[in-house]
């Protein structure tokens, strides 16, 4: 009956804007709850099946969801009203359930389509690997050329990577004409259902080989040692990781070869520590060179340089050095070094020294101690 039928909508649970993507989203998650293979027996859920299965295809294709936002039932069903049955001659039973592949490929040996069987005869990415390289803080700092070792899949030498023995060929599959795939159809009360699954006789491969490959095993593909090498850039941080494509495992069937991935681990330094592009370190200074100020040797990541440091400098004071920090990883400029400074107490000071230091300590007054004074004025209060 007419008045029995729902708004395509209402049905997948969408609103009448929603996007193709959302229609999609919204029929697959609705389809694979209410599929029959997964609900033997349930006559509702077989129904609710096949009204999904009519929403989408009206909503999923552009020119017949505009005729029915239109003209309702009545702008995709000539029948409607006039006495169709089942689905009113809106669904076909030979529905494409392409889009189903990838949700029902585990409950049918391959999924509706078979397109994820069809890919093993086809060419396949090979396996991308991963390692870790451990650098120093100054090779971080301005890059370096390194060499790696690894075992990695290569193609076979001796056969090419074909896997059929030198002088023979692998021949096409007779079961499957080179497909790699079988179909079978079964009948059911929405239509015919078309599965494919790998062919059994070729393993999916679409090609036997009668004659082995001696040195792969008819794999096509060989382990092996090998050393690579590997341009470090300037900049890199602890974690980062360099990509060295195609320096992975081979592919399969001509597909091409995986990516090396080289994850990297700086060293600690014993004098420098990093935050993104700048360098921090520590450097004591004498009393001295606290009260009077001078010239300071600070050590950087490109050598000693000469700093110049006020008089009346503070144990814990920060100076910056501009552009002395590390570069950054993309090529434009580099970070600062930031040096803070500890007044080193002088020790083991024999009876002279201790004497002029008390002499010292007499001519200074209150106004010589700025901080103490601020310290004993807040007590007072």
């Amino acid at each position: 009956m007419a008045d029995q039928k729902r708004d395509y909508y209402e049905v997948l649970g969408v609103q009448k804007g929603a996007t193709d993507q959302e229609i999609k989203k919204a029929y697959r998650k609705l389809a694979k709850a209410n599929h029959p293979d997964l609900n033997p027996g349930d006559k509702a859920a077989e129904a609710r099946f096949k009204e999904i299965n009519e929403a989408y295809e009206v909503l999923s294709d552009s020119t017949k969801r505009s005729r029915y936002d239109q003209f309702g039932f009545a702008g995709v069903d000539p029948s409607y009203g006039g006495g169709g049955s089942g689905f009113g001659g809106g669904f076909s039973g030979d529905f494409d359930f392409g889009d189903l592949g990838d949700i029902f490929g585990s409950f049918f040996g391959g999924g509706f389509g078979g397109g994820s069987a069809r890919t093993r005869s086809g060419p396949q990415r090979g396996e991308s690997l991963r390692m870790g390289l451990t650098i120093t803080f100054e090779e971080a700092a301005f890059g370096c050329e390194k060499e790696v070792s690894l075992d990695r899949v290569e193609q076979c030498e001796a056969c090419g990577g074909s896997g059929a023995a030198p002088g023979t060929s692998p021949e096409t599959c007779s079961n499957c004409g080179g497909s790699g795939t079988v179909q079978q159809r079964r009948q059911t009360p929405m239509g015919v259902f078309a599965t494919t699954s790998p062919c059994p006789r070729c393993g999916g491969k679409g090609k036997i080989i009668a004659s082995p490959c001696s040195s792969c095993g008819g794999s096509g593909q060989n382990r092996k040692r090998k050393t690579v090498k590997v341009s470090i850039p300037a900049g890199i941080d602890n974690g980062q990781i360099v990509s060295l494509r195609g320096q992975g495992n081979a592919g399969k069937n001509g597909g091409p070869a995986g990516d090396l991935q080289i994850v990297i681990t700086v060293q600690p330094h014993q004098l420098f520590q990093r935050d993104g592009s700048d360098v921090y370190c520590d450097a004591p200074i004498t009393f001295t060179q606290a009260v009077l100020g001078g010239e300071l040797e600070i050590p950087t990541i490109d050598g000693k340089v000469k700093y110049d440091i006020p008089e009346g400098t503070q144990t814990g004071t920060t100076f910056r050095l501009r552009g002395k920090g590390i570069p950054n990883v993309n090529g434009r400029g580099r970070g600062d070094q930031y040096v803070t400074v500890h007044i080193e107490t002088p020790r083991s000071l024999n009876r002279e020294q201790k004497e002029a230091l008390r002499k010292f300590s007499e001519t200074l007054k209150e106004h010589n101690y700025k901080e103490r004074r601020s310290f004993f004025e807040k007590f007072k209060k």
